[in-house]
């Protein structure tokens, strides 16, 4: 008889087996952005929404739609524009005359996946009504309020090298997103594989070509429970704690980030990070956290959430440049 152990790693052995199978069908689709894959795994495993900036064409909405594709669940993508409307996000109550009331016609977010493409185009109402969306999983309409679907994830795309016409996001807002990845340019190797693949593509007549298997909705559920039953010893969860504290006192770790810094990271940030290196342990097939995987996902999760003193911004100092400081001055263990 098996013991209650062994049957667990079995069901998380299958669990990985089926992520493995989603992640190579990924990996095959976006060529050259293994960390933008990898982003939208560790958001999926998360529960969390994903901020996603780099220059144009480099297969932002291209992964998003490929990752609808590997489950079995429905995908949206919304164009922002300076004109939208809360309406357009939320949906809105149509007036029926033939039956003397109103019938609420729901909007966009009722999806399992939605690419909020180029987000910062968007004036604050609507920034406000997808704020609700991606904090409290629901939308309000008048009087009434709406759940939103059980797996609800937000990848929102942004171009840096554009800044006419657009909305910068407001800090409340960003704090909402996991997770906030950087991508660039393949290079010559891949750019060579993804002319091949966009000729396969056109001669098949199709942008996507299905996976073999989809995955279940409920394996996701399955993988995610397992995330967080995986071992975090009190020293690395004491490192995350240690990290954020650093952004909000920096003093004592280092007179750089002092003159730098002029806002910290919320306790978001530190939920985030505890998040996602689980998850990137468990897509690792590990058991325990490691500090390794902090440092992976640490980047990411703080990018976003430090907000940098207007003298440092003058003379060239990135939130990169402070996490590159942070990861030096704070121990791990």
């Amino acid at each position: 008889m098996n013991s209650p152990a062994l049957e667990l790693s079995h069901t998380s052995s299958r669990a990985l087996t089926v992520f493995d199978e989603l992640r190579r069908y990924l990996d095959a689709q976006i060529i050259g952005q293994e960390r933008l894959v990898e982003s939208l795994l560790i958001a999926l495993l998360a529960d969390g929404h994903l901020l996603v900036e780099g220059p144009p064409g480099l297969a932002k909405t291209r992964a998003v739609k490929a990752l609808a594709h590997g489950l079995e669940c429905d995908f949206q993508r919304v164009q922002f524009t300076p004109d939208m409307l809360p309406a357009d996000l939320t949906g809105s109550d149509i007036y029926r005359p033939e039956e003397g009331r109103f019938e609420f016609q729901r909007g966009p977010l009722f999806h399992n996946l939605i690419l909020a493409d180029e987000i910062n185009r968007a004036p604050a109402k609507v920034q406000s009504a997808l704020l609700e969306a991606m904090a409290e999983r629901q939308i309000s309409v008048g009087a009434a309020t709406y759940s939103l679907p059980g797996l609800f994830l937000v990848m929102a795309t942004q171009n840096p090298i554009e800044h006419e016409g657009t909305y910068p996001l407001p800090e409340a807002q960003l704090d909402r997103f996991m997770l906030h990845t950087l991508v660039d340019y393949p290079d010559r190797a891949n750019t060579l594989r993804i002319m091949e693949l966009a000729r396969r593509e056109a001669l098949a007549g199709r942008e996507l070509p299905p996976p073999a298997h989809s995955l279940p909705l409920d394996a996701v559920f399955t993988a995610r429970r397992e995330a967080l039953n995986l071992t975090l010893a009190a020293s690395v969860a004491e490192y995350i704690a240690a990290l954020v504290d650093a952004t909000r006192r920096p003093q004592p770790y280092s007179d750089k980030l002092a003159g730098w810094l002029r806002w910290g990271a919320s306790p978001r940030a530190a939920m985030a990070i505890e998040r996602g290196s689980r998850a990137l342990a468990w897509l690792d097939g590990r058991d325990y956290v490691s500090p390794e995987d902090v440092l992976t996902i640490a980047p990411d999760a703080l990018r976003h959430r430090l907000l940098l003193d207007y003298t440092a911004q003058a003379r060239g100092v990135t939130a990169q440049d402070c996490i590159d400081e942070l990861l030096r001055q704070v121990p791990a263990p």
